[in-house]
């Protein structure tokens, strides 16, 4: 027993006592997670724990930081617009996969590096596409809130956002027509007929559309911008 203690000892590292707490996390949910109960998976003592971590704190920073380092962009440049959508999709199933993980990816106050270089290289995609340090801040604002927003509202939603394809939306939104009366609520009737109960509805593309939308906004932006009297006279200069 001693022997297979101390191998376990000797194999800990940063990098397995973080993956550990994800997977604890995802599992059990955030709540659970505390150095003993972590510990335990991986058949160490608590104490054992702070070789690798200084605290709670820095633990939730590099978890952060893997959920970071699983969200695509592209190597390649795509063009900004794509790889802004490729980005977006990116962070919404990885949320879906660590969803202890929303409302906490911007909290970090001491990030870490693969924190720091998705937000910069999100940052530089956008400024080499020509968006001024103003409106790349505001881009990445509004796409941060949406996708965030929407990682949000998926777990309180009576279906698996995540997985669901169409099956488990439609499913439910018959459930709920069952209790109308007929009339009672048309306009709810109306879209539940015309659009959630149609052949391959899948509440994903919800996501995508609003997705679209933001995207069309930011280059309505970025090009009225590159036009401006005002800016054509800064890049002349």
């Amino acid at each position: 027993m001693g022997d297979t203690t101390a191998t376990r000892r000797g194999r800990l590292s940063r990098d397995r006592v973080l993956r550990a707490a994800v997977d604890l996390a995802d599992r059990d949910g955030f709540d659970s997670l505390t150095m003993r109960r972590l510990g335990e998976e991986l058949g160490v003592e608590a104490m054992s724990l702070y070789n690798h971590i200084a605290n709670k704190s820095d633990l939730l920073d590099g978890m952060i930081d893997i959920v970071f380092g699983e969200i695509e962009l592209p190597a390649k440049d795509p063009g900004w617009r794509t790889a802004m959508r490729r980005r977006a999709i990116s962070a919404r199933a990885a949320l879906s996969r660590h969803p202890w993980a929303v409302g906490r990816m911007e909290s970090r106050t001491t990030p870490g590096p693969a924190t720091l270089a998705h937000h910069d290289k999100v940052l530089g995609i956008l400024r080499a596409a020509g968006f001024s340090v103003a409106l790349a801040a505001h881009a990445y604002s509004v796409l941060d809130s949406y996708i965030y927003g929407f990682a949000l509202q998926a777990p309180s939603l009576p279906f698996d956002t995540g997985r669901d394809t169409g099956r488990d939306s439609v499913a439910v939104t018959q459930a709920i027509m069952a209790r109308f009366t007929s009339g009672q609520y048309p306009h709810l009737t109306e879209m539940a007929v015309e659009h959630v109960l149609q052949p391959g509805y899948d509440y994903a593309n919800e996501f995508e559309f609003g997705l679209d939308l933001i995207l069309d906004g930011l280059e309505k932006a970025s090009t009225g911008l590159s036009r401006s009297p005002r800016n054509r006279q800064h890049r002349s200069g």
